[in-house]
């Protein structure tokens, strides 16, 4: 970089960070549990995380369509609680008549929110179903429910682990914005500058939806790392070697992990995110407290 363009790119940076504080809408990930105390935990984590008046709550979808009771189970149990639920629907591996189907139900429960995503083939299957990109399920949604669905898509700042090229990870995101998707949630990061890279680069390109930041609380080292090397999140190192320091230290990574997620969701806000979604793991605590230690206004 030479120094002009740094410079630019510090002014710009700085612009940012004196934009008003405004209400930002929160969200949480939660995953279908499978034994009555998983049950019984995330009627409890659902509960403390209402009090912070989250826009909604969305619920996986198991590798082609494994946990399709449990999610519609978990988002009917969220909907008793006073929460608006919104199921993830994966295509890979699913047929349009079971697409039909899973959609129908939904829509009969009153479900209004969906989280649309191409997935993953559960090992040993080798058909990838009708539908082979997540751009051809919201197509598929909305021709076959119009309007009826708020349809969110999932947007990678540091790029898709299987994606050819930056390029053709943008490409595949801006086809999913056309085919009709409302809004747009990220893969989790750690470097704030790639998600509004990213969010620049989108904007570029005509993609006017909202691209809400995804958000990983920081509570166990080990588990960090694999979810990360699963999924194309890069842990700055930094952050790593800081974490593989404490050990078995678990108050000492939970501590580091909060302050470093919440200087990281501090930032996001300041600089115009429109929100933030936590990857819960069914789990309230960690994203409570960053959420409380930020205060931010009511949306």
């Amino acid at each position: 970089f030479s120094v002009s363009a740094t410079s630019k790119n510090a002014s710009a940076l700085r612009a940012r960070s004196t934009l008003p504080m405004k209400p930002i809408e929160l969200s949480f990930e939660f995953f279908p549990p499978k034994t009555q105390e998983g049950i019984e935990k995330l009627r409890a984590t659902g509960a403390q995380l209402k009090t912070l008046n989250p826009k909604f709550v969305s619920v996986t979808f198991g590798a082609g369509g494994s946990t399709q009771q449990g999610t519609l189970d978990t988002v009917v149990e969220m909907m008793k609680q006073g929460l608006e639920a919104a199921p993830h629907l994966s295509c890979i591996g699913s047929s349009k008549d079971s697409l039909r189907a899973i959609l129908g139900a939904y829509r009969e429960h009153g479900i209004r929110h969906i989280v649309a995503l191409r997935g993953d083939l559960p090992s040993g299957m080798g058909e990838v179903g009708e539908l082979r990109y997540a751009s051809e399920l919201v197509g598929f949604i909305r021709a076959e429910h119009g309007d009826w669905f708020n349809i969110e898509v999932a947007a990678y700042p540091e790029y898709h682990p299987q994606a050819r090229s930056p390029k053709s990870d943008m490409d595949n995101f801006v086809r999913k914005v056309q085919a009709g998707a409302n809004s747009a949630i990220t893969q989790y990061f750690f470097n704030a500058d790639a998600y509004f890279r990213f969010v620049d680069d989108a904007r570029k390109l005509g993609v006017d939806v909202p691209i809400v930041p995804g958000i990983m609380p920081i509570t166990n080292f080990s588990q960090l790392m694999r979810f990360s090397e699963m999924c194309g999140a890069e842990v700055p190192k930094w952050i790593a070697r800081r974490l593989e320091s404490f050990g078995d230290d678990k108050e000492a990574i939970r501590a580091f992990g909060l302050d470093v997620v919440t200087g990281l969701c501090e930032r996001l806000v300041k600089e115009g995110a429109p929100g933030l979604h936590f990857y819960t793991l069914n789990g309230a605590a960690a994203s409570k407290t960053i959420c409380e230690r930020l205060a931010l206004p009511k949306a």
